[in-house]
């Protein structure tokens, strides 16, 4: 099992152009379903690799979708729906109001490219609101996946290309009934991008709160999945803030064969890969960085660490072992600390980083078993 490694110089990031991290908190607080998904603890998988201990953030059940991906979705929406209305919809105090207020912006169709789980997550906000939904895919995209989004009511069309060429024709759609609502940014569109990362901020707040509570202290080290950048600008946009403790170390995940932030690292600006990106960590299976969450990761990231598709597939199984269900790129960050700890150049990357017996460990599982077949090839058993 192979790895990769970049290893940075990070700075705080005061002065970010984000709003206030509690206003997407406030906001997903207001929907129906809402609850904080739990942060558990993994005694048995600090003590193999090492560590003090491992927290897991388990996102694979978040508003009834088996991932994260819908507290950035949700909060881009209604942010670009408020921008296109043109007046404030504030109060409001449920679902139902808040779709009555923007009444006045339908037809409306939602747009986007995606590997599986942004696409569903929009698919799904389409369907509460009112709106159509239209969500362009890799032609290689696992069919259960595609079904998913299908049963949210959705209109799927497969892109004989990557996830950047779905992304490329997505974007060519946006107009007075189609709003765009891509993860990831280009020159002339950002601020939707910026909108999911601020988002993602839930996550982190929860930690906090979460910990608070337990009375430990926050996390030395966190491990998170790279893809364009999104997630990892969040974590970066909440633990490089001044007010947060400088100690924190984070490390970005990649696949080895989709590893476009590592590449544009090692090239000092973002570059698109030129092969295309191949791993069974389909949610990272990116070939360019997001521009919006460009300056956050380039700048805020202590070590990125490009892993092969085994190192997934043990996450998988190490997950299994203490009753957590996570789909390839969810265990992607379990695999990754497991190559920090155990792979190629351990000791001098654990010493680089300063993890020793002491050290806390936040890793965020991103998604659950979303191609069942698959979970079961590499498992050994049904998700189910």
């Amino acid at each position: 099992m192979t790895v990769s490694i970049y290893q940075n110089s990070p700075a705080s990031v005061s002065g970010s152009p984000f709003s206030s991290a509690s206003q997407p908190l406030a906001f997903h607080r207001r929907l129906p379903g809402y609850a904080p998904t739990s942060l558990a603890n993994a005694p048995f998988l600090a003590d193999r690799l090492g560590v003090g201990k491992i927290w897991i953030k388990d996102e694979t059940h978040r508003f009834g979708m088996p991932s994260f991906k819908i507290l950035g979705t949700s909060w881009a929406l209604y942010q670009a729906l408020v921008e296109r209305l043109g007046t404030e919809v504030e109060p409001w105090n449920d679902l139902q109001e808040l779709v009555s207020r923007f009444a006045p912006l339908r037809p409306l169709t939602l747009v986007t490219a995606t590997d599986g789980n942004h696409g569903r997550a929009v698919a799904h906000l389409a369907a509460l609101f009112g709106f159509e939904a239209h969500i362009f895919v890799p032609c290689d995209m696992a069919e259960s996946r595609i079904n998913a989004i299908k049963q949210e009511g959705a209109m799927v069309t497969l892109v004989n290309g990557t996830y950047d060429d779905a992304v490329k024709l997505a974007a060519t759609l946006d107009g007075e009934r189609r709003l765009v609502l891509s993860d990831t940014s280009w020159p002339g569109y950002e601020m939707i991008p910026q909108w999911v990362i601020e988002g993602y901020a839930t996550i982190f707040q929860e930690v906090d709160e979460e910990l608070a509570r337990r009375q430990q202290r926050g996390p030395d080290l966190v491990v998170v999945q790279i893809g364009v950048g999104a997630l990892a600008a969040a974590v970066v946009r909440h633990y490089r803030h001044p007010d947060m403790s400088s100690h924190v170390k984070i490390v970005g995940i990649e696949p080895t064969r989709a590893a476009c932030v590592l590449a544009s690292m090692k090239a000092g600006q973002i570059v698109k890969l030129t092969d295309p990106p191949q791993s069974i960590m389909a949610g990272l299976n990116c070939g360019t960085p997001s521009l919006v969450a460009w300056p956050l990761i380039s700048t805020g990231i202590d070590l990125f660490l490009a892993i092969d598709d085994e190192w997934a597939r043990l996450g998988m199984r190490d997950l299994a072992r203490i009753g957590l269900v996570a789909g390839e790129t969810g265990a992607a960050g379990i695999g990754g600390l497991a190559a920090l700890r155990t792979g190629p150049s351990s000791q001098t990357v654990s010493s680089a980083l300063g993890i020793d017996p002491s050290t806390r460990v936040l890793l965020i599982c991103t998604e659950g078993a979303t191609d069942p077949v698959a979970y079961e090839r590499i498992v050994g058993k049904s998700p189910t």
